[in-house]
């Protein structure tokens, strides 16, 4: 499954997700060119960032187990699937937990507003 293609402008931090980029085309925002937003698969830190998934009865449960304060929080989770993409927004005090439909394989981000994307593949 081919990943998601994220670009973040360093400027204003905004942030694109490319559908589709046939030509290779570079997006410019603020006047520069956006950068490509990678994302981590390996937690090193105290703060839990890679998304915990598990499936159950044709479910899957996803929880980011991280802080959800006004200045450090989880603020979206998208899952990428072959056919679909679901997205989550958080806000600060929220329980970052959701469940869809399991349909397959998926890939699972999560985005932390001060450590970036984060990355679980599911099986």
């Amino acid at each position: 499954m081919k990943e998601l293609e994220l670009k973040k402008c360093s400027v204003c931090g905004a942030i694109v997700k490319v559908v589709e980029n046939k030509n290779n085309s570079r997006f410019i925002c603020c006047g520069k060119e956006m950068d490509d937003v990678l994302p981590n698969s390996v937690d090193a830190s105290f703060e839990r960032h890679v998304p915990e998934v598990h499936v159950e009865d044709e479910m899957m449960f996803i929880k980011v187990n991280h802080v959800m304060e006004e200045n450090h929080y989880i603020e979206w989770v998208l899952v990428k699937t072959e056919n679909s993409i679901h997205e989550f927004f958080f806000k600060p005090g929220d329980e970052c937990e959701l469940q869809i439909p399991y349909t397959g394989p998926a890939l699972v981000y999560a985005y932390c507003n001060l450590h970036g994307l984060w990355l679980k593949e599911v099986e």
